[in-house]
């Protein structure tokens, strides 16, 4: 991943950030959704191709934010990641429950992966999806909402960078080459 796209996929993180800071939660939300729409729309444009995961993403946050503005209830906006990660969580542990590496069926246009790779790159992200949703919702319902936004932007969001690039070693070694690839 270049430089630039990178910032580019933090727009909407960076929107809702400065957003809170001038203009408070609802429309911190609002320009996040937006920025969000932006970024997707221009990376169909270029790609003629948008993954599942930022889609859905964009949907529920969409959803969300709508709710929040409709009812008046911020809540919709500091309950989203918790109902986020927590789909995500029950999506990824409960397919391997029933022997399916979840992660293959979100990802397997961008990545040719082994079958192990898969399961195991389902089975930590399924947990690390878990934790994410239990700390937002203790952060949401114990902290302000300027703490609350600070734990989203700083902390939450890095460590899940963080976690996709220690993935990166048990990625690159599960690899194969497309060619190899069988079709089901």
């Amino acid at each position: 991943m270049r430089l630039g796209a990178f910032f580019f996929e933090i727009m909407p993180l960076a929107g809702f950030f400065v957003g809170f800071h001038y203009y408070g939660l609802f429309i911190a939300a609002v320009i996040s959704v937006g920025l969000a729409g932006i970024v997707l729309g221009l990376t169909w444009w270029r790609a003629s191709f948008v993954a599942p995961f930022p889609l859905f993403s964009l949907v529920l946050s969409a959803g969300f934010t709508a709710a929040a503005v409709l009812f008046d209830a911020a809540i919709f906006i500091k309950i989203q990641p918790t109902i986020f990660n927590g789909l995500f969580a029950a999506v990824l542990l409960g397919g391997l429950l029933m022997k399916r590496a979840m992660m293959q069926v979100f990802f397997a246009k961008q990545f040719f992966l082994t079958d192990d790779t898969w399961y195991r790159l389902s089975r930590r992200w399924g947990w690390f999806f878990l934790c994410l949703a239990i700390a937002n919702e203790l952060v949401w319902r114990h902290a302000s909402d300027a703490d609350w936004v600070v734990y989203k932007t700083f902390i939450a969001a890095p460590a899940s960078v963080l976690f996709m690039l220690a993935q990166l070693p048990l990625t690159l070694r599960g690899r194969i080459q497309p060619d190899n690839v069988q079709q089901s």
